[in-house]
């Protein structure tokens, strides 16, 4: 009996998805665990899974957005009739589709699918990583003549890179304007944060930390450590120990209630080709420095390649976002739901300050708190700063 394959709901955000490419083409025999299509979510890039064992009959969508609970395939025995599970779904096709025996396909169809949309048949032909495909497709690079240096000749995204710097280094006059489809990455960042900023009331609060003994305790740290701790790592770690002194910064807007959350798990905002995402580290107050350095690296990392799974990306209470590596002293972010506060962290920098009433060369860090006015007060917002400044001035702490 024929099955259709809707679009799955991969997050509690997502809206649609974006098929980009197939793994199986009409014809094929699929069977359960078989991955049948790479689809970009609002968070990632998942692989959409066949859970019945059959030939796949029909592929509704080659490539491109498909909203939630929309049909996409259909999975059924050779040659079975699936008119009637088309029209019932909503999907009008242009003509019936029969797989005539367990290895035969009608020719015919497939290549008026593929024609219809040829940059399909190169993404069932080349292997390559989802990343490196939106690179090359941004770039207008033909995946079939790139030599993959990945696992079994997979292209990866340096790959790409590579042939984008060696092109480069030859152009001599401007290629013009190009025009990139929004990813559904980039879409849901557009729609979650002009929601935020436009319902959530925001203010902010700024301070200046003295990071002069932090800059010694790193230094001291990494010379008897391999593991060595980035000024990142002691940013969460204060962070996180001073949201336990302050849990009214831990809290969730939910319009008839606020949620005051006991657990602190921290959202960490990484920057990826296609937009920002948020790999989210729990109970980080009660990790170690090391631990917090592994978890935070290994996340980041992951989700610069667009493998973090969607668990690793929800449950966060409280968000960070660090511009300090790329020069910038102070900015301000905008919240993060369901949060009701995130912190900017600006860069260290060496600038003259008063100590014991004398000058002196001393390394200042400003930070910012974004605050949903809902939900906290000025008060509460500027204690939280207030205990964060203590701890990043007396980092000895974080070792208590």
């Amino acid at each position: 009996m024929a099955i259709a394959i809707k679009m799955p709901r991969l997050s509690d955000t997502m809206l649609e998805g974006n098929i980009k490419s197939w793994n199986k083409k009409i014809g094929d025999l699929v069977k359960p665990g078989d991955i049948l299509a790479e689809v970009e979510t609002d968070k990632a890039t998942m692989d959409l899974e066949a859970y019945q064992e059959g030939v796949l009959l029909h592929i509704a969508v080659p490539e491109g957005p498909v909203a939630v609970d929309e049909l996409i395939a259909i999975i059924g025995n050779a040659g079975e009739d699936i008119s009637n599970l088309i029209t019932s779904t909503g999907h009008v096709p242009t003509k019936k589709i029969e797989a005539e025996t367990n290895t035969k396909v009608d020719v015919k169809e497939n290549a008026a699918i593929l024609k219809s949309n040829p940059e399909s048949s190169d993404d069932l032909r080349v292997k390559a990583s989802p990343l490196a495909k939106n690179l090359a497709k941004e770039k207008g690079i033909s995946l079939e003549s790139i030599s993959g240096s990945g696992e079994q000749g997979r292209i990866v995204k340096r790959d790409i890179e590579n042939i984008s710097a060696k092109s480069s280094q030859v152009i001599t006059k401007s290629l013009g304007d190009r025009e990139v489809p929004n990813s559904q990455i980039r879409k849901t960042i557009a729609r979650r944060l002009s929601e935020s900023k436009f319902s959530a009331p925001h203010f902010y609060l700024t301070i200046e930390v003295d990071m002069d003994r932090c800059v010694e305790l790193r230094i001291q740290m990494n010379a008897i450590t391999e593991n060595k701790i980035s000024f990142n790592d002691l940013i969460v770690k204060a962070c996180a120990l001073a949201i336990r002194k302050n849990l009214g910064v831990n809290v969730s807007w939910m319009s008839e209630k606020m949620i005051y959350h006991d657990n602190i798990h921290i959202g960490i905002a990484v920057a990826i080709d296609e937009g920002l995402v948020v790999p989210v580290i729990p109970n980080a107050d009660l990790k170690s420095l090391a631990m917090l350095k592994a978890e935070i690296n290994d996340k980041a990392n992951r989700a610069k390649e667009r493998k973090l799974s969607l668990d690793e990306m929800q449950g966060n209470t409280f968000t960070i976002s660090n511009l300090g590596m790329y020069d910038i002293e102070h900015f301000t972010a905008i919240i993060n739901p369901p949060d009701a506060c995130i912190l900017a962290v600006g860069s260290i920098v060496k600038k003259p300050a008063v100590k014991n009433d004398a000058v002196v060369v001393s390394h200042r860090m400003n930070l910012t708190l974004s605050c949903d006015h809902r939900a906290v007060d000025g008060a509460t917002g500027a204690k939280f700063l207030q205990g964060l400044k203590f701890i990043l001035e007396n980092p000895i702490t974080m070792l208590l």
